[in-house]
């Protein structure tokens, strides 16, 4: 008896580990919202069955579902190969890269989809939704205005369309959108378009009044509290547009603009460590764009590291030949690194640049803006 008894333990045992019995276990750990236990279980599984595309997407939602967006991807990705025709992981896929911040590819990937399947309302949203963040507002426009043919769009397609005409300089069509949103009444929405046309024409003192009532109606309304920061900081309140920038970066991290002007500013405090956190999300979320490198050059160039300041420095103003602030760093770089000659010539070229602007729109003092070092 005792032996009959421990061979069926042990086929018990046995049987409590096959696949099958493990990927039981990680559903139901899954759908407990035992996350820890739910991802032991599918890696197990996995092991065992390494061409699931099943537990691979499973996997990824989980691992999503801790904000592991990095682990994710590679598991979502695996899952899109094992069963291609699933836009169920393809869109969680997009999700994780949204997520992560790298909206450029979240983008592309939610094209992608949408071509291939048609889209659906929730798809064409955060397509939408990710070129107004990386500000390819005309993108938006053209995607949108069909959407809305004959006023049909719902109040989203309107809200995202207004923004982006407005954003656009498009102060006409966006107005006729805005109007729309006011005939429900006073709103967040349409505070915030109204606020995002007057920064849009630098009328950042009319702007406050807005956004200050948009943040009032709907602190949580994506942007409202990073175009308020932006009029705060234009205003000369740093403090405030500080703690603007911060309210949008904990409703959204990837705030473009949040990340670079609260880098920007504590970067001016001497906050280097923080500041370059928040400067390198936003290169993740815009790769390549010219402003944010500029500071992190700048940064680099005020923490002593010359040689590096100055190899982006020279790549930006090759990019950008009429970056005079790039220039004027640059020049101090030479001048640091003991390049006289090289120096001269930057200084040379911030002074022909600034006589160019001088001469468009006559003023400033003619102040030489470069001491050597």
């Amino acid at each position: 008896m005792i032996r009959l008894w421990l061979f069926a333990a042990a086929l018990s045992t046995l049987l409590a580990q096959t696949p099958e019995a493990i990927l039981k276990q990680a559903v139901e750990a899954h759908q407990k919202g035992d996350i820890d236990s739910a991802i032991r279980y599918y890696r197990e599984f996995l092991k065992l069955r390494p061409s699931s595309g099943e537990a691979r997407s499973n996997l990824g939602a989980a691992l999503a579902r801790k904000g592991e967006y990095e682990a994710a991807i590679p598991e979502y990705e695996a899952a899109m190969k094992l069963t291609p025709a699933n836009p169920g992981v393809w869109l969680n896929l997009a999700l994780a890269y949204y997520k992560l911040g790298d909206l450029k590819r979240a983008a592309s990937e939610l094209n992608a989809l949408r071509v291939a399947t048609g889209g659906n309302p929730q798809v064409n949203l955060l397509l939408a939704d990710c070129w107004l963040q990386l500000g390819e507002n005309k993108k938006v426009i053209e995607f949108l205005t069909p959407l809305n043919e004959g006023g049909q769009g719902d109040s989203t397609v309107v809200y995202l369309l207004g923004t982006a005409l407005l954003r656009d300089s498009q102060f006409v069509a966006g107005q006729a959108l805005l109007d729309r949103i006011l005939r429900n009444g006073d709103s967040a929405e349409a505070r915030l378009m109204m606020g995002t046309a007057k920064v849009g024409v630098a009328d950042f003192s009319g702007a406050l009044q807005d956004l200050a009532r948009a943040v009032e109606l709907n602190p949580k309304l994506p942007s409202a509290n990073g175009y308020y920061g932006q009029a705060l900081m234009a205003t000369g309140d740093t403090a405030g547009a500080a703690q603007a920038f911060r309210a949008e970066l904990e409703l959204n991290p990837n705030d473009f603009d949040s990340n670079l002007n609260l880098g920007s500013l504590l970067r001016q405090d001497h906050n280097y460590e923080d500041a370059r956190k928040l400067l390198e999300r936003a290169v993740r979320v815009r790769p390549g764009d010219l402003r944010t490198r500029y500071q992190i050059a700048a940064m680099d160039l005020s923490m002593g590291k010359a040689e590096q300041a100055e190899k982006e420095l020279t790549a930006i103003v090759k990019e950008a030949p009429k970056f005079t602030e790039a220039h004027v760093s640059l020049a101090m770089a030479y001048y640091r690194l003991k390049r006289k000659e090289d120096g001269d010539r930057e200084r040379a070229l911030v002074l022909q640049l600034n006589a160019e602007t001088q001469a468009a729109q006559p003023k400033g003092d003619g102040l030489d803006p470069i001491k050597r070092e």
